[in-house]
């Protein structure tokens, strides 16, 4: 038989008054912080071991592999040292990545109300503390919206409803409640760490915290996540390429000895073919870009990234959907107008709605006072003193209203102050249909002039001796109307502009009345075109409103869900129990850091501060971040498959293999290198003002048109060093040829680094000298520089190179002068034509 809350209470050494301050302190020293024990991080073996399935990491091994068994050394083990590099690499950046991503999770704290007491003899007063500082024993108050902070044990409870899907799976409400039972079910007097208050309020008593709660068990089973959008575009251009990689030994094998009769003693050649084509500094790449990028936010903008592929599908969005209340206007409405049922001024109306909103705020134990309560409470001055608080059923967005019970009206008499949506309000007051449709029409002129509109009436009634409940408020006497109005919020009009000129749409999802939504578009500048209803846009498809009203829960998820399908990447900003729905459904969810913890655990992107200028800054740090990766994968593939088409076409003309194994792995190893750079590159701006989005399609035409024209320049070289007098000596001499390729490739690769990164105005801006090198210029220059100075040095003679005469660096850069120009003109036709194409990135 379970405990009574009573034997509860004795149990834990405490009452319904809470812990003191110094009793707290002693528990908190004794039984740790409520925190769920630390999940270690995969170890090192392990994330090597993830590491190697990464398809290109894994195709890299199978070469290596292959090339042991033929008992080619030397390729071998350069294949494996590039398996270890890229592995190490990812490792130690999945480690810092990790480490900075815990300490960005650390800034947002969640909270609990809480009473505590200075001492034995002090009133408990409600505090926020950190959730990390409850102890059994603590006494908290629960309201829409919040995380259950600990496993507590309900000791009152109105209208408690929780989603414990966060244990069970189940999304459907679960009802709670605090009477005492002994039969099986006296679940429903507990509520559990991390499940989600949707609707009433409870005041309830600690009993488990920290690794000994049922959710510090449940976490043990880690939640696989669908792959982003990002995840999903990256691997369908990686498994491509496997399948190119795959067939390129067999057919320089079947060539081979077809032609030249080489055969096996080929494969070596065939496997560093194969390799060339590999970007296996990929991940690496991805995850540096990405975790520089959430560290940067949130030391520069307090914005901590919570899943760091969110950081690329926040680059790629183009539609941002945002709630009205708190982000385009302040949390804060203040009172307008109160009207009594002949339209006219009334005090007495704002008097009735002040003592229901203190009433509310006295009995239903919410951890804050609702905004709109809080504004009458200001707007009437103090009220509610001269009656006796009964009861108070507070706001249920199911029934759309608030009722406060007092005493008053005569001895054994209480008075219903109920107050709300006006559909709802006049739904439960008697009276004549004639009136009904007046007062709904007075309602609406308000609401049309940008007013949000709330009805007042009141019931007299005998004392009841039963808990009243909301089917009470019925047969009421309506008194009349209060109307608010909404201040915008500081920055939001600019910071609107902001958003449009980086191509991002806004679209405002509220429940509001359609022209209260309207009137606050205007008052931002904000091209608000048809005001659309939910019901409407949802039923009839129109796609093109941006200002929707009158959205429940539902029909933000339903409206964003709508605009993933019709193509776009969309963001939502919520912050309310509402909202987590709708951010769920978005490829990003975004909330501010004082938002409600289900709504804060729910979303991808939490913000130091609600504002849209923080979503800017994170817009561009995700373009950013997605640029570099999209300028690694054009180079590197595009440079790559034309080094590769072009060693196939030698391989079948010439007497000798165009390089030797070693050589190939040689000139990909400083290539690798050379390319680390793209992780802390700057992207030309004009990059960042418009949405970035791998594309596979597009990707991939892109590197096959880019790498056919770099196999090209790679043919022309072999032709110069054929036909040109004085070139032809390094057809007789394979040393001369492989030395002068081996050049020609590095300096065809350093080129590509640079204009394939920005495209033609930024390089002509570098030419005339109004920018200075970025870090991808610098790593081009080296690279440069070490396919001049490689085949001179005693690694050339380890590699078997040598250095060239002066006639083959002429004819070399002769080539390479006709490829820039080539390049640069291919590459601002592909410019021009991509900006037609609308906002995407290959």
């Amino acid at each position: 038989m379970p405990d009574t809350a009573l034997a509860l209470l004795r149990r834990l050494e405490t009452g319904p008054r809470g812990l003191t301050d110094t009793e707290a302190a002693a528990r908190l020293a004794a039984l740790g912080e409520n925190t769920p024990a630390r999940i270690a991080g995969p170890s090192w073996p392990h994330r090597c071991a993830r590491a190697l399935r990464d398809p290109f990491t894994a195709l890299l091994l199978t070469l290596g592999l292959v090339s042991a068994c033929v008992a080619s050394w030397r390729t071998a083990s350069v294949i494996l040292a590039l398996v270890a590099v890229s592995c190490v690499l990812r490792v130690t950046g999945e480690r810092r990545a990790d480490r900075a991503l815990a300490a960005l999770r650390g800034l947002v704290t969640g909270t609990a109300t809480v009473l505590r007491r200075t001492d034995e003899r002090a009133e408990p007063r409600p505090r926020e503390v950190p959730v990390a500082d409850l102890v059994p024993g603590d006494v908290v108050r629960l309201g829409p919206g919040d995380l259950v902070p600990a496993d507590v044990r309900l000791l009152r409870a109105r209208g408690l409803t929780v989603r414990e899907d966060a244990l069970t799976g189940e999304s459907a409400p679960v009802p709670k409640h605090a009477a005492d039972l002994s039969e099986p079910g006296a679940e429903a007097q507990l509520c559990f760490q991390g499940c989600a208050v949707v609707a009433g309020s409870a005041t309830a008593v600690v009993v488990e915290t920290g690794p000994r709660t049922r959710f510090a068990a449940a976490r043990q089973t880690p939640v696989r996540r669908e792959p982003s959008a990002f995840d999903r575009s990256v691997h369908g251009i990686s498994w491509v390429l496997v399948r190119f990689v795959l067939l390129t030994p067999p057919l320089v094998l079947m060539a081979a000895a077809a032609l030249h009769g080489r055969g096996v003693a080929t494969l070596p050649f065939a496997v560093a073919v194969a390799v060339g084509l590999t970007p296996e500094m990929l991940p690496v790449i991805v995850t540096t870009c990405l975790a520089r990028a959430a560290a940067l936010l949130a030391r520069t903008h307090q914005v901590v990234v919570r899943r760091l592929p969110a950081l690329h599908d926040l680059g790629a969005v183009d539609v941002l959907c945002v709630d009205k209340t708190g982000t385009l206007t302040q949390d804060r409405p203040v009172v307008a107008a109160a009207l009594g049922p002949d339209g006219r001024s009334d005090p007495e109306v704002l008097r009735w709605a002040a003592v229901g909103a203190w009433w509310t705020l006295q009995l239903a134990e919410l951890p804050a006072p609702d905004a709109l309560d809080e504004a009458l409470l200001s707007a009437a001055g103090p009220v509610g003193e001269e009656y006796d608080g009964v009861a108070a059923l507070p706001f249920d967005p199911a029934h759309r209203v608030a009722t406060a019970v007092v005493a008053g009206g005569g001895l054994g008499r209480h008075v219903l102050v109920t107050k709300g949506a006006v559909e709802d309000v006049l739904d439960r007051c008697a009276l004549p249909e004639e009136e009904h449709r007046r007062l709904l029409g007075l309602a609406a002129r308000q609401a049309e002039a940008g007013l949000r509109v709330l009805a007042v009436a009141t019931a007299e009634r005998p004392a009841a001796v039963r808990p009243y409940r909301a089917a009470d408020a019925r047969g009421l006497t309506f008194r009349g109307l209060v109307g608010f109005r909404d201040d915008l919020a500081p920055g939001a009009a600019e910071a609107l502009r902001e958003l449009t000129a980086l191509g991002v749409t806004v679209h405002v999802l509220t429940g509001d009345h359609p022209a209260t939504a309207a009137r606050v578009c205007r008052d931002l500048g904000l091209e608000a075109g048809e005001v659309g209803t939910a019901s409407v846009v949802l039923s009839c498809g129109a796609g093109g409103v941006r200002v929707v009203a009158r959205c429940t829960p539902e029909d933000k998820a339903r409206l964003v869900a709508g605009l993933r399908t019709a193509g776009h990447t969309v963001g939502f900003l919520g912050d309310g129990v509402n909202d987590v729905p709708a951010l769920h459904a978005a490829d990003v969810g975004i909330a501010p850091r004082d938002a409600v913890g289900v709504a804060r655990e729910s979303a991808d992107v939490v913000l130091g501060r609600k504002d849209l200028t923080a979503i800017g800054h994170a817009v561009v740090a995700g373009r950013h971040s997605s640029a570099n990766i999209a300028s690694y994968l054009r180079v590197t593939l595009s440079s790559n498959l034309g080094n590769v088409l072009a060693m196939l076409a030698a391989g079948l003309l010439l007497p000798f293999l165009p390089m030797l194994p070693s050589q190939v792995l040689a000139q990909n190893l400083c290539f690798d290198a050379a390319q680390l750079a793209f992780a802390h590159d700057r992207p030309d701006r004009a990059v960042l003002q418009r949405p970035t989005r791998l594309r596979p399609p597009a990707f991939l035409r892109f590197i096959t048109g880019f790498g056919l024209l770099n196999a090209v320049a790679d043919l022309a070289t072999f032709a110069v060093l054929a036909l040109v007098p004085h070139g032809g000596a390094a057809m007789d001499d394979p040393v001369l040829f492989h030395s002068a390729w081996f050049t020609e490739n590095l300096l065809t690769q350093a080129l590509v680094m640079v204009l394939l990164r920005t495209g033609r105005r930024v390089a002509e801006r570098r030419v005339a000298g109004r920018r200075r090198p970025g870090p991808v210029g610098w790593s081009a220059a080296v690279l440069a520089t070490a396919g001049l100075l490689i085949p001179l040095s005693p690694l050339g003679s380890a590699l078997r190179l040598t250095g060239l005469p002066g006639i083959h660096y002429a004819l070399l850069a002769a080539v390479l002068g006709v490829y820039a120009l080539a390049l640069a003109v291919t590459r601002a036709r592909h410019d021009r034509r991509r900006s037609g194409d609308g906002p995407s990135q290959p």
